[in-house]
């Protein structure tokens, strides 16, 4: 399992006595980076020393609301310098509000508050902000503050899921830590479900927040692992997903440069096994993601080049524990018929489900039927309808072929079922779409029909 924990303060003398052996325990976990957040500026000139020192580790700037009482002209100009002068601060934070403790009056609080997301701005780095018993006045001043122009997380995150929505809106991450395992904290558990893996990160906050069945030892970034496993549970993915797609989000927000890695050909989401053969497509959808960034559940999806058949074998090789392989990467892999055909009939012999993500429109591509040629082949066929007229269908999908776009994919659609076994039509929620419409065309043309969640980019 890959694994960033987005929050801690690892600096601190709790950690003096056993710091090599905690490390040790991290990467045992599957713990890659660390994010080491300062809280005032003795603890954030820590951070910067501990992370220079370590490659795996970055950091964060900031004075927490505990000490906004006492924050100096003097004392914004150190974080700005700190910020500036490091390469490995990523962020400004952890700032915010804390209306539970109220160390310092509220009004100091808000004002260090709106001064450090003005920084945060100034500097184009995201905010790590801390929210405790404040949640209105933390939504209100990142509104009034403009904080969406550098966005960031709302770590150990404790509003609920009108929040967390609200805050997404204005780019930010919610981050989940440990507490999530607590019996008690069923309110968590109900954001967690409720917000796109896309949205999450996870964190320990180490060294408080223990999470169970640790409780009462000091926490450390080996046990964010555990709030991984409650995340997947919850979310019905894997714990290697979680880890994936939130340690894939944990550097986009804090602009973490990953290894250069090779081609992704196949890659795991739960139980499935994808393969990406073309990141080229008949249609340029309007809700398609790929045209902000190639990457899908923390898969980086670019290809170099356009693999060949031992190639997309080799990666079949390299991966196991999944039940179907699945055409569907970033691109329309019917354009590549002939290496669809000869990558299905090896996997049959292997005696593998296959299935094909498909926009329907391969009859056009090639000038011919080519079901027939998918017969025995493949298992199921999932079609990206997306519309119940044709109006619509070049508006959202952009089709080369014009009227004969949306003709040719209920053409392919009612063929279909005579040479695969189980045919799905499926629709993207994109606002203002008939989804109705759309299934009652959808099982007219003989399929089943399945709806496709909607995600704004960005």
């Amino acid at each position: 399992m890959e694994l960033i924990d987005s929050h801690s303060h690892i600096y601190g003398s709790e950690y003096a006595e056993d710091f090599e052996e905690m490390m040790d325990r991290a990467r045992e976990a599957g713990v890659g980076t660390i994010m080491a957040v300062g809280a005032d500026l003795e603890s954030s000139r820590e951070a910067v020393a501990l992370a220079a020192r370590r490659s795996n580790i970055y950091c964060s700037v900031g004075i927490h609301p505990h000490d906004a009482a006492g924050v100096t002209e003097a004392d914004y100009q150190t974080v700005r310098e700190l910020a500036l002068n490091n390469p490995k601060v990523v962020a400004i934070g952890e700032v915010g509000l804390d209306f539970f403790r109220d160390r310092s009056p509220r009004a100091d609080q808000e004002e260090v508050f709106r001064r450090f997301i003005r920084m945060a701005r100034e500097l184009s780095l995201p905010l790590i902000i801390h929210d405790r018993d404040a949640h209105d006045r933390i939504v209100a001043i990142l509104k009034e503050e403009k904080a969406h122009e550098v966005g960031g997380v709302l770590h150990c995150f404790s509003g609920d899921l009108a929040m967390a929505q609200e805050c997404i809106d204005m780019n930010f991450m919610i981050s989940i830590p440990g507490t999530v395992t607590y019996p008690s904290n069923e309110a968590l558990r109900e954001v967690v479900r409720g917000v796109k893996i896309e949205k999450l990160m996870v964190e320990t906050d180490a060294p408080y927040l223990t999470p169970v069945p640790h409780r009462g030892k000091r926490n450390e970034p080996a046990f964010v692992r555990l709030a991984a496993e409650r995340i997947a549970e919850l979310k019905g993915l894997s714990p290697e997903d979680v880890g994936r797609i939130t340690s894939f989000n944990t550097r986009r927000l804090f602009r973490i440069d990953q290894a250069a890695q090779e081609d992704t050909i196949a890659y795991k989401i739960r139980t499935s096994l994808y393969l990406n053969i073309t990141n080229r497509c008949s249609n340029r959808c309007t809700f398609c993601p790929k045209f902000e960034e190639l990457a899908v559940k923390g898969h980086e999806l670019k290809l170099s080049h356009e693999p060949n058949f031992a190639e997309v074998i080799a990666a079949v090789d390299a991966a196991s524990d999944y039940d179907e392989v699945v055409f569907c990467g970033f691109g329309e892999p019917l354009i590549r018929l002939d290496l669809v055909k000869e990558v299905a009939a090896e996997l049959k012999r292997r005696g593998l489900r296959v299935r094909i993500n498909t926009d329907g429109q391969a009859n056009l591509v090639h000038g011919r039927n080519i079901l027939p040629e998918l017969s025995g082949l493949v298992d199921a066929l999932s079609v990206s309808l997306n519309a119940a007229n044709a109006a619509d269908y070049d508006r959202l999908c952009n089709t080369p072929f014009g009227a004969a776009g949306f003709e040719g994919i209920c053409a392919f659609l009612r063929e279909a079922p005579k040479h695969v076994p189980q045919v799905t039509a499926s629709a993207v929620t994109v606002p203002g779409l008939d989804v109705a419409q759309v299934r009652e065309l959808a099982l007219s043309l003989g399929v089943e029909f399945r709806e496709r969640e909607y995600s704004e980019v960005g």
